[in-house]
């Protein structure tokens, strides 16, 4: 058996239809988040201007898991 580097488009999560796009993005180019960043961003403001605080309260309970594992990693070290 070859010892084959793990690569984005090799993973899981690389052969999904949406996140694998963009993992071999950020692969390809280290920016690519900044400018996913600036989309996210841009998407919110516009989700408020439309629908209001709402919008806002349901982004932010989304990201609520995402915080539980930031904070899992913290503490793990």
């Amino acid at each position: 058996m070859t010892d084959l580097p793990l690569t984005a488009s090799s993973s899981l999560p690389g052969r999904l239809p949406l996140v694998g796009f963009i993992a071999r993005d950020i692969e390809r180019d280290i920016n690519m988040v900044f400018y996913l960043l600036v989309i996210f961003v841009t998407c919110v403001v516009l989700a408020v201007m439309k629908w209001g605080i709402m919008a806002l309260a349901l982004t932010a309970v989304g990201f609520v898991p995402v915080m539980f594992c930031i904070l899992i990693a913290i503490t793990l070290g």
